[in-house]
């Protein structure tokens, strides 16, 4: 088990829980009240570090190398229904955007998310989970086909950001993402996003767009990471923790403004910490949600989708007006 920074007091218990635990079973001697009370120590001590975490703790959470990506939320889900699909058909299959078809009791999904590594070697093939434009068109073409078909879409965002890299552009990815996105604004399916890890900029709009977004409690929504925008404010990564705070880049946040449709509770300490549990939290919300979404007709559907990304980022003049002259 790997900790981060502020998790250490966390560590330092559990160590010598671990300790005593040894010493109990190697001289028979009853450590069960001592060790009652480092566990006691132990569950305050969560409680009070992940009930106060700042925005950059939230991002080194959504980072942790233990919790779960893509693959292992969609095979906790649908278990050995999963049938993955590849290829753009147009230039190549993208290891980083991964999707396919899978079952939730007797309803089909069409799941696409984007997948990171999870050693060195991995995460090379994965492209540390930022697609190629190919990435985009494949998420695309499978969309399409669940709508050929009336199946609805799930995805899953997790990404630093598209591949910023001289093909990508060549390539296409600014329009892969944008048609990506105007696609989805007409989709005839339900199409359920949720955040499960990073959202940072184009990358993650590109399959982004949905009639209900939801975010897990320690994921983050941002148009650029706060180390990134520290470098472009400050010329330096030291000032990310302030980055963070500016970006207003939490699910919390995302509510507040409007941008997401709810969150979506974690196992306390993370979704690392309890994978199974948040798998099975994350497809109770989603039986909830697509059963919600498949009452409505498509028109419908399309016409509150539509509304909804309208309405975001609206400034009404006319209150201001009303204030200004009540002044």
């Amino acid at each position: 088990m790997e900790y981060l920074e502020f998790e250490l007091p966390i560590k330092e218990l559990e160590d010598q829980l671990q300790k005593c635990q040894i010493i109990g079973k190697e001289s028979d001697v009853d450590v069960s009240e001592t060790s009652l009370q480092i566990l006691q120590k132990l569950d305050i001590a969560k409680k009070e570090i992940y009930k106060n975490l700042s925005p950059w703790q939230r991002v080194q959470l959504s980072r942790h190398p233990n919790r779960p990506y893509t693959l292992d939320y969609i095979n906790s889900i649908c278990g050995d229904s999963f049938l993955e699909l590849h290829g753009d058909r147009n230039f190549k299959d993208d290891k980083a955007m991964i999707g396919g078809l899978g079952k939730i009791g007797d309803q089909s999904f069409m799941f696409i998310g984007q997948q990171k590594g999870y050693n060195t070697k991995t995460r090379q093939y994965r492209n540390f989970g930022m697609s190629n434009p190919e990435g985009y068109r494949k998420a695309l073409r499978l969309m399409k086909s669940a709508e050929k078909f009336g199946i609805p879409v799930v995805c899953f965002v997790d990404t630093p950001g598209a591949y910023p890299g001289l093909e990508a552009e060549e390539r296409g990815q600014g329009e892969a993402i944008a048609r990506n996105i105007i696609e989805m604004t007409r989709l005839k399916v339900p199409i359920i996003v949720v955040i499960i890890g990073e959202g940072a900029s184009g990358g993650a709009l590109g399959i982004g767009v949905g009639d209900r977004v939801l975010m897990l409690e320690n994921t983050w929504y941002s148009v650029i990471s706060p180390e990134s925008c520290s470098s472009i404010l400050w010329r330096s990564w030291d000032y990310k923790e302030q980055a963070a705070e500016a970006l207003k880049l939490t699910a919390d946040h995302m509510l507040d403004f409007k941008l997401i449709d709810g969150i979506i509770k974690e196992p306390l300490g993370g979704a690392h910490n309890s994978p199974e549990e948040m798998a099975k939290t994350l497809k109770k919300h989603l039986k909830k949600e697509v059963a919600e979404l498949m009452e409505m007709t498509p028109d419908e559907r399309i016409s509150l989708r539509v509304e909804k990304y309208s309405r975001m980022g609206q400034y009404d003049i006319l209150k201001k007006k009303v204030a200004v002259k009540s002044k």
